[in-house]
């Protein structure tokens, strides 16, 4: 009898015609309308709503939504979008993070090469509290490669010039304020060092590019 219903109010013109995707990206748009679940010529009377919140709230983009029926013939869905963070690469795969971690299903990494890229076991919970930090430093921030995490502890940043700067596993912040510091008086980063090392707060290490690794002969067999 309610679909019988629901087809008479439809036949009147309550179906659905319009539906306004509100809050969301570009992106993100096409996989909220395709989760939703909502039809062109749709009844609107009989629809349910709280069924297709929480089908929206199901998307990787969708942090939080609302849907409201608006009559005769539009329902807008208004969303709360997880923005997209960083690509995080663990074990050979490659996927979209939002500031908490959370992987964003949908997205396709290699649409968004403006993103860092993180790497490594527990980069992914770890990313919202670094990329900041590394982002409010420019000249830092150009250089970057990527933010390698080391043992689930600490991180390594890698240079697009093959540097690495090594960074303590506490007190991240007081160590990139050392080498903005020393950026700063002698331009460190255009120096091209293969490492940089900050672990020390005490000390910073640097090895030239062409030096020996510990417990290898100099060049020349010296």
């Amino acid at each position: 009898m309610v679909h019988g219903v629901d087809n008479s109010f439809a036949s009147a013109g309550f179906k659905l015609k319009t539906v306004h995707i509100r809050g969301a990206s570009s992106t993100a748009q096409a996989d909220i309308l395709a989760a939703s679940g909502l039809y062109l010529n749709q009844p609107t009377l009989g629809m349910d709503l709280n069924d297709v919140r929480t089908k929206v709230q199901g998307v990787g983009w969708v942090k939080d939504a609302k849907v409201v029926r608006m009559l005769p013939d539009t329902v807008l869905i208004a969303v709360e979008e997880r923005p997209a963070l960083a690509v995080w690469q663990n074990q050979g795969r490659m996927k979209v993070i939002d500031g908490e971690g959370r992987v964003i299903t949908e997205a396709d990494p290699a649409r968004f090469p403006q993103l860092p890229l993180v790497v490594g076991q527990g980069a992914d919970q770890a990313a919202g509290l670094i990329l900041p930090a590394v982002a409010s430093r420019p000249r830092l921030r150009d250089r970057l490669e990527a933010l390698v995490r080391v043992d689930d502890r600490r991180w390594d940043l890698r240079l697009k010039d093959g540097s690495l700067i090594q960074l303590p596993a506490i007190d991240e912040e007081s160590a990139l304020i050392q080498l903005d510091q020393l950026d700063q008086r002698q331009r460190i980063l255009d120096m091209g060092f293969a490492r940089i090392d900050l672990r020390d707060p005490e000390m910073v290490a640097v090895r030239p590019r062409d030096a020996a690794l510990p417990g290898q002969p100099a060049a020349g067999g010296a």
